[in-house]
């Protein structure tokens, strides 16, 4: 597991080998990830954006940008916590991920960033 606290808001993730899969003539290989989001600070957040960097091991890397998490915007009072699962698919076992999440403070009204650590996946067969 890897974490990371950005102004209150702890940032967790868990990653899976999920399997392999045939798509256009092409083998992809499928990762979930787990994203636990606590609210550490003393205000109210909300989730609004999500922009994300996928790596493989092939060197190709892919920009995601989008509004919320799995089609949600959670608010978050301080001490709550959201958890939700997604995942990717990959040309090669082994790729990362990092990212950030847009936030808005609805005590001071301003939006912040959110640092989503660099998370790892890796195919067990990969591994030596």
């Amino acid at each position: 597991m890897v974490t990371q606290i950005t102004k209150g808001i702890k940032i967790s993730v868990l990653t899976s080998f999920e399997g392999t899969y045939f798509k256009n003539y092409k083998i992809h290989f499928a990762f979930s990830y787990e994203i636990t989001i606590e609210n550490f600070s003393k205000d109210s957040v909300q989730l609004t954006t999500r922009h994300w960097e996928i790596y493989d091991a092939l060197n190709n890397k892919e920009i995601v940008d989008g509004e919320g998490v799995v089609g949600k915007k959670p608010v978050l009072k301080p001490g709550e916590i959201h958890t939700y699962t997604s995942g990717c698919l990959l040309s090669s076992p082994i790729g990362a991920m990092k990212g950030s999440y847009g936030m808005i403070n609805f005590t001071s009204t301003k939006s912040f960033t959110v640092i989503i650590p660099t998370f790892k996946f890796s195919a067990p067969f990969a591994l030596n």
